[in-house]
């Protein structure tokens, strides 16, 4: 498995709160937090990239070993 470093977890998980914020917004509201949203996934999409670059390894796998890094964290009951 890829090691994740910790700087791609907390740009995932910043991505995932931006989404989030999304629930029960409306009309400019909404288009706001989506910029934002984007933004934010645009950023971890970028250093995730640059990451498998630099290591050498396959994008996709750096990707889905970040989600599940970040899963895995969220259900740790010792986190929060």
């Amino acid at each position: 498995m890829t090691e994740v470093p910790d700087e791609l977890i907390k740009l995932e998980r910043s991505a995932e709160v931006e989404r989030a914020k999304l629930a029960g917004l409306t009309g400019d509201e909404y288009d706001a937090q989506v910029r934002r949203w984007r933004e934010a996934s645009e950023a971890v999409q970028a250093a995730i990239t640059a990451h498998a670059a630099a290591t050498g390894a396959g994008r996709p796998e750096v990707e889905q070993a970040v989600k599940k890094a970040v899963q895995h964290a969220q259900e740790d009951p010792a986190v929060e």
